[in-house]
């Protein structure tokens, strides 16, 4: 027999209707408690902590109107507004179970019940609040990584810097989405986590979602969640990201990935401000505020029908342009301090800055990777490193192309397989879609080879 869950409190002035109900639901579920006393809701909701609450609409033999029923529905959502309550009355009408439902009932029953009807009804009641634990699971994760990261810190003092800080400052008492434009490495990941401890959700969730780095085939699980059994390997169920992330903030970085079936849902989900799982009819409502984020040029994506314009006025309110590290001048010896404490410290090392002849070399490089690049190469330097200055030996920052012009003919695969990419990046002006096709190969492989 399959193991009984969840508690039933149930609420109704008839005793023989809270007997018959007692023994009809007390083989299917963990515990029933039942009452002829409304007044006891609020002191059962903190003792006795239903899944699900059976409450009767009439407790005067001569009310059939239901209205003590909506009294006690609005009291128990106030007490907490996530409570399961599904609502019953001999006198049922279209009209009664429109009012419940839009009044916060999850369902409605009539009474003589159908016994199968009722059972269906109080299990898809309990399965409901199983969803919503999981949300508050996923909820309560992403929480404790957003309060256990070191750092949104944004280091510089460039005017190009200057400009973003101002933005985000205009930016504080807004919900506006954000649209965040820039290179690979430019911290536009940073920029987002600064927009949410200053935005009125400060303190809410924040959810992230690289949708460069999810195979197309996962984005739909990913972004609005499944049900038990949608598909082959859909075990239970679980919330997509956009229902994990209502009442804070959902970064989408990468959101020019989004195939063009996936943007239509996206699209979908953010006018009505609904989500609904794979597998599901049942829609649930959202209300996040989105911060979005790519490198390439979303404009010319719209032009050449990879990107919807509608949907791109839906996610760019406000565009905010993330300068790259090449155009903020003396940031790059300010980031390069802080990534040298940074990495001394976590190797143990003594390094405690840059001589002359390296500051020159890092200065005049073009630093396609940005920021990341210049925190790798840091890394690297001080790992090698065998004094307590860097020199300029300790960095190699060859640009790409130099290294290809004395690069020797070669049968290498690793090094054939780079410079195939490195070709198929420019004639794409960096479009990884495009990139991918031309290479023969899934969008997620080629994000997988480029990290390697």
């Amino acid at each position: 027999m399959t193991e009984k869950k969840g508690k039933i409190l149930i609420i109704d002035d008839n005793e023989d209707v809270l007997f018959a109900l007692n023994v009809l639901l007390a083989p299917y579920v963990e515990t029933v408690k039942v009452s002829a006393f409304p007044e006891k809701i609020d002191r059962y909701m903190v003792s006795f902590q239903p899944d699900v609450i059976l409450l009767d609409m009439n407790f005067r033999s001569d009310a059939i109107s239901g209205q003590e029923g909506f009294y006690w529905l609005d009291r128990i959502l106030k007490t907490d507004p996530q409570a399961i309550v599904v609502l019953m009355t001999a006198y049922a009408d279209t009209d009664k179970a429109v009012k419940a439902i839009k009044s916060g009932a999850t369902d409605f029953i009539s009474k003589p019940w159908e016994k199968d009807k009722l059972l269906a009804t109080i299990f898809s009641a309990l399965k409901l609040k199983d969803s919503q634990r999981e949300v508050e699971s996923l909820k309560k994760q992403m929480e404790v990584l957003n309060t256990t990261e070191t750092a949104y810190e944004i280091i510089g003092e460039s005017d190009a810097m200057q400009k973003v800080f101002e933005m985000i400052e205009k930016l504080s008492g807004t919900d506006a989405n954000i649209l965040l434009l820039g290179e690979n490495g430019t911290g536009k990941d940073l920029i987002a986590k600064a927009i949410y401890h200053h935005s009125p959700r400060a303190g809410k969730v924040f959810v992230t979602i690289d949708l460069g780095a999810i195979p197309d085939t996962l984005f739909e699980g990913e972004l609005f969640g499944y049900e038990k059994g949608a598909f082959t390997d859909a075990k239970k169920d679980k919330p997509g990201r956009m229902e994990a992330a209502s009442g804070g903030t959902l970064f989408l970085d990468e959101i020019a990935n989004l195939s063009l079936p996936m943007q239509a849902k996206m699209l979908t989900a953010i006018e009505k401000r609904m989500t609904s799982r794979l597998g599901s009819n049942r829609s649930i409502p959202i209300d996040v505020r989105l911060i979005s984020a790519t490198n390439v040029d979303i404009y010319r994506e719209v032009e050449n029908g990879n990107f919807r314009q509608d949907l791109l006025y839906r996610i760019n309110t406000i565009e905010l342009h993330i300068p790259p590290l090449r155009e903020r001048g003396h940031d790059i010896m300010l980031l390069a301090d802080f990534f040298i404490q940074k990495s001394s410290a976590k190797y143990k090392k003594t390094v405690k800055g840059i001589n002359s002849g390296a500051k020159t070399k890092l200065v005049q490089y073009s630093w396609p990777g940005n920021v990341r690049e210049l925190q790798n190469a840091i890394e690297r330097a001080v790992i090698l490193s065998s004094g307590n200055y860097l020199e300029a030996s300790d960095f190699i920052l060859q640009p790409a192309q130099i290294k290809r012009k004395n690069r020797p003919e070669t049968l290498n695969l690793e090094q054939i397989e780079q410079e195939a990419i490195e070709k198929a990046l420019k004639i794409s002006d960096g479009n990884m879609n495009k990139a991918a096709d031309m290479l023969g190969i899934s969008r997620y492989t080629l994000y997988r080879k480029m990290n390697k």
